[in-house]
């Protein structure tokens, strides 16, 4: 397990490190501490933000902006029921979510930055306080990550973990919600009220099996949350709707968080998650930037 996670840390480190430095804006008014560009004087500008290095070599008057990069608490949201603890491509959605989660605590950590998490088996809920550092942003992934299995026919409820991490409030932040998303879509309402208050990002772990059959014959078909199964012939016929039902399910589930304007992530265990994860953080920072990044 430690190398394990070791490995992880190292292949967020390189392959997302810089990402997101300087681009948190704080969420009470005012101009923020950060260094940013210099840019020349105009009148009304506050003469104690004046850059004397820049006055002197260019002859002109000159002052710094500032960029708001204040200190984020973060609150992660880690769905590992049953239906989680499956995998048909390069690792099981459990290590993709655990990953998600390292990925996470490294964008955000840094600059006096908390991170805590709520995670759910199904069977137990376990609150891990929102503390700041690197060695805490660890030992935080360490414990995800070594949280017990619950037994097959154990059901998860992420209606009910979304309700306890709005509740009692926090202070304004972001909230990142990780799950396959599977089951029923009565999770919108604490959603969206979870939305009101803090910025969202919602984390959807996929495996190929989710989405279509494979063309085997005869596949035995399980519910890991339910505990039962059923035996099917994956015919083409049975193929092309089940492919088609769950692509209704994902486009519905992708409806909800529109609605609630959460940012949404999609993680596949066939796909480089690290290259997804680079992509969507780009395109945000191009969006904060106003289209140049």
């Amino acid at each position: 397990m430690e190398a394990a996670l070791r490995t992880l840390e190292l292949t967020v480190r390189r392959r997302l490190d810089g990402l997101l430095q300087g681009n948190h804006l704080g969420l009470v008014p005012g101009p923020g501490t950060e260094p940013g560009e210099a840019r020349p004087y105009q009148p009304g500008d506050d003469v104690r933000r004046m850059d004397w290095a820049v006055t002197a070599r260019t002859t002109e008057p000159h002052i710094r902006e500032t960029v708001a990069d204040r200190e984020l608490e973060t609150w992660v949201l880690v769905d590992l029921s049953p239906s989680l603890d499956f995998g048909t491509a390069a690792c099981e959605k459990r290590e993709l979510a655990v990953a998600a989660v390292a990925a996470v605590a490294h964008l955000t950590q840094g600059g006096g930055n908390r991170v805590g998490a709520l995670v759910s088996t199904g069977e137990r809920t376990e609150r891990v306080p929102a503390r700041g550092g690197l060695a805490y942003a660890r030992t935080l992934v360490r414990r995800i990550a070594e949280t017990p299995r619950a037994p097959e026919g154990t059901r998860g409820d992420l209606a009910a973990l979304l309700e306890q991490l709005r509740r009692p409030p926090r202070r304004r932040g972001l909230a990142v919600v990780v799950s396959d998303f599977l089951g029923p879509l009565d999770w919108e309402r604490p959603l969206r009220a979870l939305a009101a208050r803090h910025d969202l990002l919602a984390v959807e772990v996929l495996d190929p099996r989710d989405v279509d059959l494979p063309e085997v014959g005869t596949v035995v078909l399980a519910d890991p949350e339910s505990g039962r199964q059923r035996e099917v012939h994956a015919t083409p016929l049975l193929r092309r709707e089940f492919a088609a039902a769950a692509a209704a399910h994902r486009e519905s589930v992708a409806a909800v968080l529109r609605r609630a304007g959460a940012g949404h992530l999609v993680l596949r265990t066939d796909s480089d998650w690290v290259a997804d994860i680079v992509r969507f953080v780009v395109a945000r920072k191009r969006n904060w930037s106003g289209g140049v990044v």
